[in-house]
């Protein structure tokens, strides 16, 4: 198939704007004068320096299942002995976590230096005066963000300016328990066959896992089946295009899965973290969710299907298969009162070394391109030793890029979350999509 050829990645932006002054921890002498004898100064006992002082850092990210986010923080202190970093969980629910954010940055608070960014965020918080650039720092450094994904770098530049580095990417994938399962599913149709098959099979109780709440996971659920069967929310221009034929028989085909009866009554209540719990203790044979799942399901600690996990492109529709692009980004309070050190960890957690603790320890597919050809990062997961994921995920599919995203966000999970309760058709849901859509960008 040509799924994972054009599942691969996304390319987040490198930014840099702030310029650190060279320190030097010793006073340098200056030469004679030339044509004049140097004289020898006496001889003193160097004064007692005094120790540098520790500095802390806040760094706000969402919930992490793993330890990667730990050990990353642990090198970097045991890199920076003067600098601490205290991790802050945020929601899980990103439409929280970006609220959050809005209302602390509005205020100018002070309260975090580093933060995560959802790929959609970075032009919004640039545009509103949230981030500290990076453009000037990444010079003086000397950053190649020729080495990262471009897509994943793009991410982060607006206003021809970069404002985040990215952390990983993402894509939608199909995780599917293989003691159960002898081919994976190439098509919706197929995965609906086989879900209803499987369901009850190995001590399973749903046969397919989403992300069906009302949240931003939904948007992604949403674009991928209304992808795989053509159909698009915005144009090339920026005017919206989402009432067309497959578009709606795209949110026709995520109606018939999510009303089944081999996912969870439930599902409609689902984020990231209720469907890979619930693949963790083995009670479906199915599940979409981002590349982290895998590690996931390696892990004994968590995990009742150790080893019985593989990987798949999401089912195709008429016209293919189709992945979210999705994927994390760090950047810094403009108002923080430490950007100096900010941005060395920010540097560390999005370089070769941080991009490794991540990849093998939290399972997330790096957008510093030298890292997938570590042995460790190969051996985390199958997907980083194929060519086909690393080369492809350039090709997944963009939720709408807008300066207004939020606002179209909110419509998209508004109407699709009453289309999958019953309450409209896909048809309404579509046409309601697109009359509130116009207006918002009339505005």
């Amino acid at each position: 198939m040509k799924v994972m050829k054009r599942l691969t990645s996304m390319g987040l932006t490198l930014t840099v704007a702030l310029s650190l002054a060279a320190c030097s921890s010793a006073p340098q002498q200056s030469a004679p004068a030339q044509g004049q004898p140097a004289t020898e100064a006496p001889k003193k006992e160097p004064a007692p320096q005094p120790a540098a002082e520790k500095v802390k850092l806040v760094y706000a990210r969402g919930k992490d299942a793993t330890d990667s986010t730990k050990k990353l923080v642990e090198a970097f202190q045991n890199a920076h002995p003067n600098i601490e970093v205290e991790i802050r969980e945020m929601p899980s629910d990103t439409g929280q976590s970006h609220d959050q954010y809005v209302t602390m940055f509005s205020a100018q608070s002070q309260e975090i230096d580093v933060f995560d960014l959802d790929v959609i965020w970075p032009a919004e918080f640039a545009q509103a005066g949230y981030l500290l650039p990076l453009d000037r720092l990444i010079e003086q450094d000397g950053i190649d963000t020729g080495k990262y994904i471009k897509g994943a770098m793009d991410a982060g530049n607006f206003g021809g300016q970069q404002w985040t580095m990215p952390k990983f990417i993402d894509a939608g994938l199909l995780f599917y328990r293989k003691d159960l399962v002898k081919e994976p599913p190439k098509t919706w149709d197929e995965l609906i066959a086989q879900a209803k098959a499987t369901k009850g099979q190995g001590g399973t109780k749903f046969g397919y896992l989403m992300q069906a709440k009302q949240y931003e996971g939904l948007v992604c659920n949403f674009v991928e089946f209304i992808a795989s069967y053509g159909g698009k929310i915005l144009d090339e221009q920026g005017n919206v295009a989402i009432n067309n034929p497959a578009t709606i028989k795209g949110l026709n085909k995520m109606i018939e899965v999510v009303q089944s009866d081999f996912v969870p009554s439930n599902i409609t209540t689902f984020m990231e973290t209720e469907s890979h719990t619930a693949f963790l203790e083995g009670q479906s044979a199915f599940v979409r969710n981002w590349p982290y799942q895998f590690a996931l399901a390696q892990d004994q600690a968590q995990s009742k299907i150790v080893d019985k996990v593989a990987i798949a492109p999401l089912p195709a529709g008429d016209a293919g298969s189709a992945a979210a692009l999705g994927g994390w980004m760090g950047g810094i309070n403009k108002f923080s009162k430490h950007p100096k050190e900010a941005w060395e960890f920010l540097k560390f957690m999005t370089g070769a070394e941080g991009q490794k603790i991540s990849a093998v320890h939290g399972g997330l597919a790096p957008t510093f391109l030298p890292v997938y050809e570590d042995a460790e990062v190969q051996k985390a997961s199958p997907l980083f030793a194929n060519k086909d994921f690393v080369d492809g995920v350039s090709a997944a599919v963009s939720r709408p890029t807008t300066p207004i995203y939020p606002k179209i966000s909110e419509v998209i999970q508004i109407e699709v979350s009453k289309a999958l309760a019953g309450q409209q058709t896909a048809e309404q849901a579509v046409q309601n999509m697109e009359t509130k859509m116009n207006e918002l960008i009339k505005k």
